[in-house]
């Protein structure tokens, strides 16, 4: 096999020697010709890697719909590629064929007397043995020819055999004519033994390895759509090699290495103007597909470098003992925590109506379901991480499943694709306008969902008539979150204030209260008789932690003074609800706080935060307009200087504004106080429904 491969190799070597009269020339044109011969093989390579990636857009959004789903992904990728007649292993055709060449190259280096001046075997046995028997040169050696060579354009060596008469002097001529070196380096002799300028040969392979794959990963319509971590690992992996091929093997080997890979350089440029990727790559849809699938990979907590995420085996545990369990009727889906509240009073009532178990996924491991769960055994708790997920609601076998998370199907959340009459329940938690606060088709893909009144009820038919979607299950529940807090304020200690109570309470969307007008709102309540207190958003003392610490430090002798208060611990709610005003922009602490304890709140008009650009198209006024002049007051931010007045107008009048309120409850959630009831008997009547069928 080895001689069907270099005999060939052999002759173009020899052609190109008698053609140059040079070795070193020689192996440029064995580089060059080869690369020629082989130039329709890299055309159809070329064409086959602009194939994948023109087909990558299509395999992301395959990776993006099967997210965490390897096996479905891979028989999903083979269909493809058998649509478009893609083969995967074409890309490996190079890498083959350089290795063959390489094979061969190195035999013939190594028997130039055979390959390059195509002496007879038993004439070049003949030499080989005599320098054996000269030098002692072992016989079995794969580079004897080689070392032969060497030896005999020794003076010494060559003299002692013309004088055996081993072989006629033209014979050995075209032995003593061939000239190995390159400026001054010895091309036949190998670098870790001779040495010296010699070492410039693998430095010199490792430099022309590392530009081949710069410019590849720029230029070649594959390898460019490499990561970084994999073109590193590509780029370390060739210039690894070369140095270890031009260590060890002769200098000609690696000066062969060093051509060739410039070569290929020149190569990849006329291939690119020959087929030029862009004509048939769309890289607009490449680059979206890439991003959609880049923000499922950096879901979740973002580890270091071998750093050890805690909750692997946990996740993985809870994960098998959830699919474990056959027959599960309902599953509750919770981003974290401070979830529960919206599924609480549902979830009481339906232990306290039913014999269920209730099936409870969390995406996060200290959510306060598992100590529930310790005292409620009908509730089974599993910690499942936001990219374990994804797989898990691909594979979710359930007869109902309830979540917050809007945008099902639109996104990396899929509905089950193992069972397809799930019945998927949303549960809206706001008295928000959900045309104006959710994405446009956020619900398209649920089959009922929870209402907090009427008004959201109008708002998703409407939708669903303009774009022509079927209609929905809409259940009026009302709101459990302010029924449980309207409850405990109703049962709680009514403290009173010696003087008024009022809390600032800013949301942390752009341009909020404390970005646009804090202090325009403490120069005119300070230092008159007001308890103040402010309590920046969660979410903003978390994103901006410098703005709360410039805020504290310019304030430090307010602060000390005791003129206001500034909160930054949520761990209690009470400061909120003893409050006789709220002063707040775009925050739900605002219904939250008039609905429960029916006292006025005062809104600053910064800049709305809007989620549905198209929210005018509808003919009604978004909830989260109306209800400003409903619950309290509206300032614009050019108004901030009449706050103070405004301020002890509703003060003074917090009998007409309680009433006002409730009457505004009442409109918007006509079935307040029944949300558990309403919702958990639709439940159990769907699933009685479904265990029937």
């Amino acid at each position: 096999m080895l001689n069907i491969l270099t005999t060939p190799l052999g002759y173009i070597m020899s052609f190109c020697y008698r053609l140059s009269g040079s070795y070193a020339a020689s192996i440029v044109l064995f580089a060059l010709i080869t690369k020629a011969l082989l130039m329709p093989v890299s055309l159809w390579v070329h064409r086959n890697g602009i194939r994948m990636v023109a087909l990558m857009p299509e395999l992301n959004c395959i990776k993006v719909r099967y997210f965490g789903d390897g096996d479905r992904i891979a028989d999903e990728t083979q269909a493809l590629y058998k649509q478009a007649g893609y083969n995967p292993l074409a890309s490996l055709v190079p890498l083959f064929l350089q290795i063959v060449l390489l094979i061969g190259l190195i035999q013939v280096i190594y028997n130039p007397l055979t390959h390059l001046l195509h002496m007879q075997r038993e004439t070049a046995s003949v030499i080989t043995a005599a320098v054996c028997n000269l030098t002692g040169a072992n016989p079995e050696s794969s580079s004897l020819q080689l070392q032969s060579v060497q030896a005999l354009q020794d003076s010494r060596c060559h003299a002692a055999l013309s004088s055996s008469n081993v072989a006629a002097r033209e014979t050995l001529q075209p032995i003593l004519d061939l000239n190995l070196r390159l400026f001054g380096m010895n091309l036949g002799a190998i670098p870790s033994k001779s040495g010296g300028i010699l070492l410039m040969v693998p430095l010199m392979a490792g430099m022309a390895a590392f530009l081949l794959c710069v410019y590849q990963g720029k230029f070649n319509p594959l390898q460019a759509e490499q990561g970084k971590m994999e073109w590193l690992g590509t780029m370390m992996v060739s210039v690894g090699i070369s140095l270890i091929l031009g260590f060890f093997v002769p200098a000609g080997v690696g000066f062969y290495w060093i051509i060739s890979n410039l070569f290929s350089i020149l190569q990849q440029f006329f291939l690119n103007r020959l087929v030029p990727p862009t004509k048939w790559i769309d890289y607009e849809a490449l680059e979206a597909s890439r991003q959609e699938l880049s923000a499922l990979d950096t879901l979740g907590n973002q580890k270091k470098w071998f750093e050890h995420d805690p909750y692997s085996r946990r996740e993985k545990e809870d994960y098998k003992k959830f699919f474990s369990i056959l027959n599960k009727h309902i599953v509750f889906y919770s981003e974290g925590s401070g979830f529960y509240k919206y599924f609480e009073r549902l979830i009481q009532y339906l232990l306290s109506h039913s014999n269920l178990t209730l099936h409870y996924v969390t995406s996060d491991p200290q959510d306060q379901i598992f100590q529930i769960a310790q005292k409620e055994s009908r509730i089974r708790p599993y910690y499942i991480g936001e990219k374990k997920l994804i797989t898990l609601m691909m594979k979710m076998d359930a007869g109902m499943v309830v979540m917050t998370v809007p945008d099902i199907d639109n996104f990396h959340i899929k509905r089950s694709y193992v069972r397809q009459d799930i019945e998927y329940i949303y549960m809206l938690h706001g008295t928000t306008s959900i045309h104006m606060a959710m994405r446009e088709h956020a619900l398209d893909h649920y089959d009922t969902v929870f209402c907090p009144g009427p008004y959201q009820l109008e708002e998703i038919r409407y939708s669903e008539e303009l774009h022509s979607l079927p209609p929905k299950k809409l259940i009026d529940t009302g709101y459990g979150v302010i029924e449980k807090l309207a409850e405990r304020y109703e049962k709680s200690e009514k403290q009173k204030n010696d003087a008024p109570q009022i809390l600032i309470a800013p949301s942390y969307q752009t341009d909020n209260i404390m970005d646009s007008c804090i202090e325009e709102l403490l120069a005119q309540l300070l230092y008159k008789n007001y308890n103040i207190i402010i309590r920046p958003h969660p979410q903003y003392i978390r994103r901006f932690p410098q703005k709360i610490k410039a805020f504290s430090e310019k304030h430090e002798a307010e602060l000390n003074q005791g003129q206001f208060e500034f909160q930054t611990d949520f761990s209690s709610g009470d400061t909120v609800y003893q409050s006789d005003l709220v002063i707040t922009d775009w925050s739900s602490i605002s219904c939250e706080f008039a609905f429960a304890t029916m006292k006025p709140v005062l809104f600053i008009d910064t800049p709305m935060k809007v989620i549905n650009p198209h929210y005018t198209e509808y003919p009604m006024v978004p909830l989260d307009i109306t209800l400003r002049n409903k619950i309290g007051r509206a300032l614009a931010l050019n108004e901030i200087e009449t706050a103070e007045s405004q301020i002890q107008e509703m003060l003074n009048n917090k009998e007409s504004y309680q009433k006002q309120i409730l009457n505004t409850r009442r409109d918007l959630m006509p079935n307040f106080g029944k949300s558990a009831e309403i919702g958990g008997k639709y439940i159990l009547e769907r699933l009685t429904t479904q265990k029937k069928g």
